[in-house]
């Protein structure tokens, strides 16, 4: 049964490296290898959307993204001010494929993704876009982050509604003009067909295990560069999702 850490078949990642190899507890070996062969993608300062959302309503709003393995881009918007919850899943694919093991495979449309519950009064979606792309991820590589390979691993906005969709199409531009990235944005906006949250157990896995060998080499900077370059944004305490047992 997949339902904890311990499970080798729930934590089966198809990468170059054979990310996942066993239980949480890896040998001292492989980590000092992974640690030399990879690093966390470096954060890049950009400039805020110059066109954001209209804030009016002070209902809570959902963001749905793409950005590589889900387990650090939850964990970089969980240490956000003014969201609400976070939660790991599957976008841009049928209700049907939206289980882990089949969307490794990387033939389900799926992207490995997060829904941001958050409130556009203490944050706006263009603030959130703008930690996606200079913290939480590389928009610049394609079908990739890091160690992690494949269609699965996109870089995706999902936009909820037209003015999602805008906000985040000018962004895209307004950075690809000021070349504030050393190649081309390859993030792609693409039509929202449903969020379905992941299994339990990948859920709030960077606050659970932080001493995870792929969450300390690859995600762990990740929150600190929040923090560095956006220390009005960041939560010291992060807000978890709640999981049934």
């Amino acid at each position: 049964m997949q339902s904890t850490p311990s499970s080798n078949a729930a934590f089966r990642k198809r990468t170059v490296i054979t990310r996942i190899a066993g239980c949480v507890a890896i040998a001292a070996s492989v980590f000092a290898a992974q640690r030399f062969a990879y690093s966390a993608e470096a954060a890049t300062k950009i400039p805020a959307p110059v066109q954001d959302e209209q804030v009016g309503a002070t209902h809570s709003e959902t963001a749905v993204f793409a950005g590589g393995c889900f387990w650090g881009v939850q964990g970089v918007f969980e240490h956000v001010r003014g969201v609400k919850q976070v939660a790991s899943g599957y976008s841009g694919g049928a209700a049907g494929t939206a289980q882990y093991e089949t969307v490794s495979e990387g033939d389900t449309g799926h992207a490995e993704s997060v829904q941001i519950t958050y409130d556009p009064t203490q944050i706006t979606y263009g603030r959130l876009l703008q930690i996606f792309f200079s913290v939480a991820h590389d928009p610049t590589e394609l079908n990739y982050q890091g160690p992690d390979h494949g269609t699965q691993y996109r870089s995706a906005i999902f936009p909820a509604d037209a003015q999602q969709r805008n906000v985040a199409t000018t962004y895209i531009a307004q950075l690809d003009k000021a070349h504030v990235f050393p190649a081309p944005i390859v993030t792609r906006v693409e039509n929202f067909k449903g969020f379905y949250p992941a299994e339990n157990y990948h859920q709030n896995f960077l606050v659970l295990h932080p001493d995870y060998p792929y969450i300390a080499i690859n995600d762990l900077p990740k929150v600190s560069e929040l923090k560095r370059m956006f220390p009005d944004l960041y939560r010291n305490d992060p807000v978890l999702l709640k999981v049934g047992a």
